[in-house]
């Protein structure tokens, strides 16, 4: 059984040398750090109520070991305010007010380690700064910071997948399941731990979501180790056989280097979980945008139609769906290359245009580091071969594109994501990565970043019927992990009956309608590639393809309202004046709920709601006087609200 510790106890102890804290501004958030002999840690507490227990702190380096032996130098607090805009975000406006602390010590070297923590209302981040007064770079060989859990947390976080396994080699990818109320220390499946974000429930205390931001070229993408009995996760850096074994497992950079920021996000329910601006806070942007990058809704052949619609009439077809739809664009998938050839891009691109659509090209990220045949290759890897490209994609007007199968989270890697992204902005180009890693607040600090995939998602629904059959659990899922964090490009929304252009093929839906209309709701990503397709357009009533027609992509303002990892999902998100709320039911039986929804007490609201026969009814509604709205969701079934104007 694990052993608490008692913090009077600890700061009465002969080898206590120096303590610090930090508190949120509104003081319920409180970071206890401390400094003995032979280690430096910090605890976490929220309302007075442990929510990290003593978690060690500490980096290895080139130039010294900055775990143990530290000598306290100084300290300092300031305030930290900010208001920015983030256009393509879950909330467009944003005030962050947070108490940072500094504390800089000396290892046995005399080069300095200082160890920052932000503290802002249900947030904290904290990252390292080295600096040498003799040393002009160095390699951070490991980092030991922890975060220490009681003992009756459960978690619902995702592994770490061995590097080149997979379909084609294309592992690691952020594809892996969700543990779901797993006890703490419980080994991973493939005992190489876990990706962030990661969501660990205290039981009544609360619940804890860590991740990590702030990564460019100068580090690398880190996750957590496997957790002991005792409940210590700790950072690890990327495997050696990432990549295919390019690049080092480590960091190396000029001094002085500020580390990536660690989150921790803390609440007594999921609310702070699900509104979380951490990624964002603090960051800034990497470069200035070009010119404005416009969100919007995509059509997409591949997700259904798979390989063989990669072809100039086929495409045609999505294109005039989109144009239809009012969407601003297609994207063009996978073999495009071959399937249509350069030669008549072109052409097809113009007739898109002539239709109002704008085009979104797929690209593999090279092909070194994995087996995908798919094409384009070889022409985002190396900054000639991809200015080239870009270069052409410019002069023919192509908004966008799609760079897939990337593996893994070298420095070296992130590097490549932040070359794609730098040399996509000087060309007009916006970037969305799939068979990636986690971004870790690029949609701040790359301003034509339009999201990534990172997580097991719809095209999985195609290739699995058991994951067709955990479509509705994993809308219970992830927006309060994956999505919590960042933009996720999911592709929601599936009509057919079947995940196939065939009727009477393919893997069996079996969510209903209603459902399908809240997942374009409940994931967020400023560029959606929706699932429908052509004979949506005749077989939905007309209530069902308006909604569709004039669903947003960013918005204004997100609110949780109910939910449980697994179990259901209620989610408000605003995009100006009007209110659009998603709702989904992952158990095998109908569901009713009360939503306390008090900013629209006494307004009319239109609901999209499940049939008996799991069709989609329609109906308007008024919220009472309590601010309250009844609603029922069918078995693996949804419904949408919408406020109307």
């Amino acid at each position: 059984m694990k052993i608490k510790r008692v913090l009077l106890s600890l700061c009465l102890s002969p080898i206590f040398l120096y303590g610090q804290d930090i508190q949120s501004p509104d003081g319920l958030l409180k970071v206890i750090l401390k400094s003995e002999s032979e280690k430096t840690t910090y605890v976490v507490t929220y309302k007075n109520k442990t929510m990290l227990e003593e978690s060690p702190l500490g980096l290895e380096s080139t130039i010294g070991d900055f775990s143990t032996g530290l000598t306290f130098l100084s300290e300092s607090k300031k305030q930290i305010e900010e208001n920015y805009y983030l256009p393509n975000g879950k909330t467009s406006r944003i005030h962050y007010l947070a108490n940072e602390l500094t504390v800089s010590y000396l290892n046995k070297n005399k080069d300095t380690l200082q160890v920052l923590f932000r503290v802002s209302n249900n947030d904290i981040a904290l990252a390292y700064r080295l600096a040498s007064p003799k040393q002009t770079h160095c390699t951070i060989k490991r980092e030991l910071t922890g975060f220490n859990f009681p003992a009756h947390t459960t978690t619902f976080i995702t592994p770490q997948a061995p590097s080149g396994e997979g379909w084609m080699k294309t592992k690691p990818s952020y594809e892996e399941e969700y543990t779901n109320e797993e006890p703490i220390g419980t080994p991973s499946k493939y005992r190489l731990g876990y990706t962030f974000p990661a969501l660990f429930h205290l039981g009544n205390t609360g619940w804890v979501l860590l991740s990590e931001t702030g990564v460019t070229s100068r580090y690398a993408g880190t996750r957590l180790s496997e957790g002991n009995q005792e409940g210590l996760y700790t950072i690890a850096f990327p495997e050696k056989e990432e990549n295919g074994g390019m690049g080092d497992n480590t960091v190396t950079s000029n001094l002085p280097l500020t580390t990536s920021w660690k989150t921790i996000t803390v609440g007594e329910t999921l609310k702070p979980i699900v509104e979380t601006t951490s990624a964002y806070n603090g960051m800034k942007p990497v470069y200035t945008a070009s010119q404005p990058y416009k969100p919007g809704r995509s059509t997409w052949s591949w997700i259904l139609w798979q390989d063989e619609s990669c072809n100039y009439k086929d495409q045609q077809i999505f294109i005039d769906l989109a144009a239809e739809m009012g969407y601003e664009y297609i994207l063009i998938d996978a073999l495009w290359d071959k399937q249509i050839g350069y030669e008549n891009m072109p052409s097809l691109i113009a007739y898109a245009q002539s239709k109002g659509v704008d085009v979104i090209l797929w690209y593999n990220s090279n092909g070194a580091w994995n087996d995908a045949p798919q094409g384009p290759k070889q022409r985002m890897d190396t900054a000639p071969a991809r200015q080239k490209e870009m270069a052409w994609m410019k002069s023919l007007g192509v908004k966008g594109i799609k760079v897939d199968f990337f593996g893994g989270d070298k420095q070296t890697t992130m590097k490549l994501y932040e070359d794609i992204l730098t040399d996509a902005n000087q060309y007009g180009i916006f970037v969305v990565f799939h068979g990636t890693t986690l971004p870790r607040g690029w949609e701040r600090m790359y301003p034509n970043h339009m999201g990534s995939e990172a997580a097991l998602v719809s095209e999985n629904l195609v290739f699995s019927q058991d994951f067709a059959n955990k479509e509705a659990y994993t809308s219970t899922m992830l927006p309060f992990t994956r999505n919590a964090v960042s933009a996720m490009d999911f592709g929601p929304v599936f009509f057919n009956k079947r995940f196939s252009k065939q009727a009477d093929k393919g893997t069996i839906r079996k969510t209903t309608d209603a459902f399908q209309l809240a997942t374009s709701i409940l994931y967020q990503s400023p560029v959606q590639h929706f699932g429908i397709t052509p004979n949506n357009i005749q077989e939905q009533p007309e209530y069902v393809i308006n909604f569709m027609k004039k669903i947003p992509t960013t918005w204004d303002e997100t609110r949780f309202i109910d939910g449980y990892p697994g179990k259901y999902c209620v989610m408000a998100r605003r995009f100006g004046s009007k209110w659009y709320i998603g709702a989904t039911n992952a158990s095998n039986s109908l569901q009713s709920y009360t939503l306390s929804l008090p900013w629209l007490i006494g307004k009319e609201v239109t609901v999209l709601f499940d049939h008996k026969d799991r069709s989609v009814g329609f109906k308007t509604a008024k919220i009472d006087k309590k601010g309250l709205l009844k609603i029922e969701l069918e078995n693996l079934g949804g419904c949408v609200i919408y406020s109307n104007e």
